[in-house]
């Protein structure tokens, strides 16, 4: 496949990055970050000051994810708007609402597949990932302390393939930005196999019900305005596998392996991060 071909499915392109629109939006990103949500952070000092990193997130707060724009700002804001970094959102977006992906696209998101996040980081930009995409974005509320990654291991395949480093992005509080009561996923596609469609055709993989704004109690994937929770991020320290490269990206064995050690880590981190939170708000 040429340039130009990669260029034109939707979200494949690097070039759509603006740094003048990103420089617009900090300080609107800053009133949140400082009055909203109120952040707290700290680790920052585990990312390389020069050299590629693959960052691997948590995903909270539903379709708003304020953790994730707040963790974009927070980049910003230290290494200026200069340092390429871009984010892998989900094909979907492009297909739901194009116009949304496309200010996306603008603040450096591309479509989470393997050729541009590859691409991204060969031109020796960082990345920046949330592997548990929706199933993460939506888990239950009891479940806002726990990593899941719903068994989505590319982001392995292309730490080893491109010989980057994990570093692990957490945060405790976007979660509660709105409460994940269920999950009717499996309801739903009942009424779908009867004949009700997909809203745009398209499988969410999660219905949830919520209650959150400005809906009150939610059904489905809807869009939401966070609750003004306050948000605490921590950058942990690097994950660095024993063996790197192309062939070892395709040892199933090794890459699940791989993806075990991560999500043990986050989740030992995740952990005591949940308990400094919770015992400051005692």
């Amino acid at each position: 496949m040429s340039n130009q071909q990669k260029k034109s499915i939707p979200g494949w392109s690097l070039e759509e990055r603006d740094q003048k629109f990103i420089e617009s939006f900090m300080p609107i990103w800053e009133w949140f970050y400082c009055n909203y949500f109120r952040v707290r952070t700290d680790g920052w000092e585990n990312i390389p000051t020069e050299d590629k990193v693959l960052i691997v997130g948590s995903h909270n707060g539903g379709m708003a994810a304020p953790d994730m724009v707040m963790m974009m700002y927070d980049w910003f804001r230290r290494y200026g708007t200069e340092r390429l970094i871009y984010g892998l959102m989900h094909p979907y977006i492009w297909r739901i609402n194009s116009s949304i992906a496309k200010l996306g696209e603008k603040t450096g998101a591309i479509a989470a597949h393997p050729k541009p996040a590859n691409a991204a980081l060969e031109r020796g930009a960082s990345v920046l990932v949330y592997p548990g995409g929706q199933y993460d974005l939506f888990r239950t509320y009891n479940q806002r302390y726990n990593i899941n990654f719903a068994g989505n291991k590319g982001f392995i395949k292309l730490a080893l393939r491109q010989e980057v480093p994990i570093i692990p992005a957490i945060s405790v509080g976007a979660h509660e930005t709105l409460i994940v009561l269920g999950d009717f996923h499996e309801i739903m596609k009942q009424l779908n196999n009867m004949g009700l469609p997909w809203l745009y055709n398209l499988d969410p993989g999660v219905f949830p019900i919520y209650l959150g704004l400005p809906w009150g109690l939610a059904l489905g994937p809807l869009p939401n305005i966070p609750l003004p929770v306050q948000i605490h991020t921590r950058i942990c320290k690097p994950i660095i596998f024993e063996k790197y490269g192309r062939e070892v990206s395709k040892n199933r064995d090794y890459v699940d392996d791989c993806y075990e050690q991560v999500c043990r880590e986050m989740q030992r981190e995740m952990d005591k991060l949940a308990r400094e939170v919770n015992k400051g708000n005692r």
